[in-house]
């Protein structure tokens, strides 16, 4: 988390809104541990990983969705028996859980 303060500081103090995704679980192989992180501001720059680049993309997605829709946190699971995970990349055997959540303060 300590990697994406800066950016999320940055644009929130220019008004932006920004979604925070943790990756929550894992199960088998994975490609970052729990507690890996990315920030992603409104306007679509993204800060930390939660997976190395394989779910990236995503994520990304997922979190612009939040912000732009209702607001509601979300838990969003990536494994590589799932056709998505085969979409985006993730063949590294297991199973990833990540909360993306809106921030609403700073």
């Amino acid at each position: 988390m300590k990697d994406v303060l800066d950016d999320i500081d940055r644009w929130t103090a220019s008004g932006h809104r920004v979604a925070v995704a943790r990756v929550v679980g894992l199960e088998g192989s994975g490609p970052r541990d729990p507690g890996a992180t990315m920030a992603v501001s409104d306007h679509g720059e993204v800060a930390g990983s939660v997976s190395g680049g394989c779910v990236e993309g995503a994520v990304v997605s997922e979190a612009l969705d939040i912000l732009s829709g209702d607001g509601q946190p979300r838990l969003v699971t990536f494994g590589y028996s799932d056709d998505q995970a085969f979409a985006v990349g993730l063949t590294c055997g297991g199973t990833i859980h990540v909360f993306i959540e809106p921030l609403d303060r700073w």
